[in-house]
């Protein structure tokens, strides 16, 4: 006879059914695990058979054979133990053997019984939830699984014994509660920073429309605290984006206690990543700190260190909003919408833009374009805001804090959101909330500027030699400036000055 359990095996963000087949026969004894497991599956039997012992069970001395179908599908993670411990148990009577019918299982065992935490149960539930059954999952996941759905069956035991008693009837366990992530404290603050009130306005217009931004400034001119202040702008994560981003979060195993948090992501990846780090990859398919940062902030310090290639890396999940990583048994695709936040010195010694400063190695034109030529062309095209950020000055550093602070300028960019985002609603464009992400095919009927502005925009056009790209993302930020005016159509001065941070990258030297 024989006995099945359903798991999910996870490709990227999805969870794809399993069927876990335990069968006890006569014959050899012996214990194997068969539908291409990796070498943490195979490792199960060692920790599912402690398990058991340490619960007062111990296996029949029989050939069990473990099948994980669809044998083709390569099984990964340690997820895999509680279901076949669980089979197992039906199997030699230890629960009743329809105990386990239609309910979903994940979990790792401890040698001593125990039921610890795994990754990917928040969209194992709603995988579960889709199909019409209930999820078993470790104690401390259950209030991550919880979010799924407000009437999915969902057990969360501590151990293989308390589990064992609920199905006896000599124990009931109740459903787990949703989580939310206590706050860690208010987020840094724009009253903070003194001076530098162009790149303010810039950082507002970034968060209003979810553009792309260049800051390019001598060392210690603020580009990184303006940076990390971004989130504290940004509007809290609506639904959608919060299961979206909460989900990459399971996979990665980053979700604290099974807790969810509004809060946009933030990710600063330091500049000697990988390939793999910064966009997914690895053995297993990871997802990367593009993944990570999806529906909030990729925060590049020092853009030039990063090696070319990784940085060209980006260019396809900048365009697309997805990253696919592909290998030669499987291929992988994780959500990459994000908003690329650069920081950058002038040159490599930094202060090639000083007054008065001279070069030791070479003219200062010069330097800096040997500097700016690690960065490709094609990302420079992506970039929608690019500024000059100038060294704070002691008259700055003095003066008192500025009156205004992140929470008037949130409030200015929640209600362009809201704009944009009822624009797009009324339009029927499901999954788009700002104007970076609005679809080129849109552009004509809702950021179609006025006759001056057509004019301007032309001439511009000619005379920056714009591609179809630059033309497109002029639009946006122009579309996004209306909306902080809260003006229904895009003037002349609302392209003036997207196109005068657009002129920034056109300004760079170009090596000799």
């Amino acid at each position: 006879m024989v006995t099945r359990v359903s798991t999910v095996a996870f490709e990227g963000i999805e969870g794809r059914a399993v069927d876990v087949q335990v069968q006890i026969s006569a014959g050899n004894v012996a214990f194997q695990i068969v539908g291409l497991p990796d070498k943490a599956v195979a490792e199960s039997r060692e920790r599912v058979r402690s398990a058991l012992l340490a619960s007062g069970l111990a296996l029949p001395a029989k050939r069990i054979i473990v099948n994980l179908a669809p044998a083709d599908l390569p099984k990964e993670g340690s997820h895999y133990d509680l279901p076949i411990a669980l089979g197992l148990m039906a199997a030699i009577g230890a629960i009743p053997s329809d105990a386990l019918s239609g309910y979903t299982v994940l979990g790792e065992l401890a040698l001593d019984g125990s039921v610890t935490p795994v990754a990917g149960v928040l969209p194992a539930a709603i995988a579960a939830n889709g199909r019409g059954n209930g999820l078993i999952c470790p104690q401390a996941c259950g209030p991550e699984a919880a979010w799924a759905s407000g009437d999915a069956d969902i057990l969360a035991p501590r151990s293989l014994i308390q589990l064992a008693n609920h199905f006896k009837g000599d124990q009931v366990m109740a459903r787990p509660e949703p989580a939310v992530a206590p706050s860690s404290g208010p987020l840094p603050d724009l009253r903070d920073i003194r001076g530098q009130e162009s790149a303010k306005r810039v950082l507002e217009i970034a968060a209003a429309g979810g553009h792309n931004l260049l800051m390019s400034g001598p060392p210690g001119a603020g580009k990184s605290m303006l940076a990390q202040r971004l989130p504290s702008i940004l509007p809290p994560l609506g639904p959608r984006e919060l299961l979206e981003v909460s989900m990459i979060q399971s996979v990665a195993g980053q979700l604290a206690d099974g807790a969810l948090s509004s809060r946009r992501p933030f990710r600063a990846p330091h500049h000697s990543a990988s390939m793999a780090a910064l966009v997914g990859g690895g053995v297993n398919a990871r997802p990367g700190e593009v993944s990570l940062a999806h529906h909030g902030v990729l925060f590049l310090d020092e853009l030039p260190e990063f090696q070319p290639g990784v940085l060209d890396a980006l260019r396809q999940p900048l365009e697309t909003g997805t990253v696919m990583i592909a290998r030669a048994n499987h291929r992988t695709t994780y959500p990459a919408r994000v908003q690329l936040v650069a920081a950058m010195n002038p040159c490599r010694c930094g202060h090639a833009t000083d007054p008065g400063y001279a070069c030791r190695r070479q003219p200062n034109d010069r330097c800096i374009a040997q500097y700016a030529a690690r960065i490709s062309g094609p990302l420079l095209d992506r970039i929608d805001l690019a500024i000059d950020v100038p060294a704070v000055t002691a008259a700055d550093l003095i003066l008192p804090p500025p009156a205004e602070g992140s929470a008037e300028v949130a409030a200015r960019v929640a209600r362009a959101r809201e704009l944009a985002a009822r624009r797009y609603g009324a339009l029927g464009i499901e999954g788009v909330t700002s104007n970076a992400a609005c679809p080129g095919s849109l552009l004509e009927e809702i950021a179609k500027p006025d006759e001056d502005g057509l004019r301007l925009i032309r001439d511009a056009a000619d005379a920056m030699r714009l591609s179809a790209r630059g033309f497109h993302r002029i639009l946006k930020v122009s579309r996004t400036l209306a909306d902080l005016d809260g003006e229904a159509r895009v003037r002349r001065i609302h392209l003036a000055e997207a196109l005068s941070y657009r002129s920034a990258i056109d300004r760079r030297p170009v090596a000799a």
